[in-house]
C-alpha cells in the first residue's frame, strides 16, 4: 500500500510538473516502483520487464526526444479541455477498481491459481519441458509467446532508441559541417565582394 500510494503521489506531480525533464525522471522512478510492486507481488519476470523497458530504456527514449525538442511545456491557457479527460480518467479508474472486488484476497490458499495451475506446473513441469528449473521451464515454454512478446516489445524500443540517436548524431554532424564550410555566391556576389 505504501508503495501504491508513492506511485499515486508520483504520477500527481508528474501531471503537475510543467519542467519536462523532470517529468521524464518521475516516469522512470513510477516505473521502477511499479517493478518493487511487481517482486512484491512474486511476478518477478514482470519486474524485471517493467524495469527494463519502463524504467530503463522509455527514460532513455524519452530523454533522447527532449534531445530534438525542447524541455518546457507550452502553458495552456485554456482549463475547460482538461476537464473531459479527468472525468474519463475518473470514470476509467471507478470500473477498474470495481472488477478488483471480484479477485480472490491476496495470498488466498483456495485462489484458482494455487489450486489448479501451481500443483500442475509444480508435478508436471520437469517430465513435460524437461528443465529442473520449474520458473525456466514456465517462461520458456508454458509462457513462450508471452516472452517472446516480452522480447520483441525490447527489441523495438531499443530500435527505435538507436534509430532517433542516430538521426541526431547524423543532423548534428550535417548542421557543423555547414557552419564550418565557408558561405560560396555566384558571379554576382564575387562582383559585390570586388567593390570597395
Amino acid at each position: 500500500m505504501v508503495l501504491m500510494l508513492f506511485m499515486a503521489a508520483m504520477a500527481i506531480a508528474m501531471a503537475r510538473v510543467r519542467d519536462l525533464f523532470a517529468v521524464v525522471m518521475l516516469s522512470g522512478v513510477f516505473s521502477l516502483t511499479a517493478a518493487a510492486i511487481y517482486v512484491v507481488l512474486d511476478a518477478v519476470d514482470v519486474a524485471f520487464t517493467e524495469a527494463a523497458v519502463g524504467a530503463g530504456i522509455s527514460t532513455v527514449l524519452m530523454l533522447a526526444t527532449l534531445a530534438l525538442t525542447t524541455r518546457a511545456e507550452k502553458a495552456s491557457s485554456d482549463r475547460t479541455k482538461s476537464l473531459p479527460a479527468l472525468f474519463v480518467v475518473l470514470f476509467t479508474g471507478a470500473i477498474l477498481v470495481y472488477g478488483t472486488f471480484d479477485m480472490p484476497h491476496y495470498g488466498d490458499k483456495t485462489a484458482p491459481i494455487h489450486s489448479h495451475v501451481a500443483p500442475r506446473y509444480i508435478e508436471k513441469s520437469g517430465d513435460e519441458v524437461g528443465l529442473p528449473n520449474i520458473v525456466t521451464s514456465i517462461l520458456a515454454s508454458y509462457r513462450g509467446y508471452d516472452t517472446l512478446g516480452e522480447v520483441f516489445v525490447i527489441f523495438t524500443a531499443a530500435t527505435g532508441v538507436l534509430a532517433i540517436l542516430g538521426r541526431t548524431r547524423r543532423r548534428r554532424r550535417n548542421e557543423a559541417n555547414e557552419d564550418a564550410r565557408p558561405a560560396t555566391g555566384g558571379p554576382a556576389a564575387d562582383k559585390e565582394g570586388a567593390r570597395p
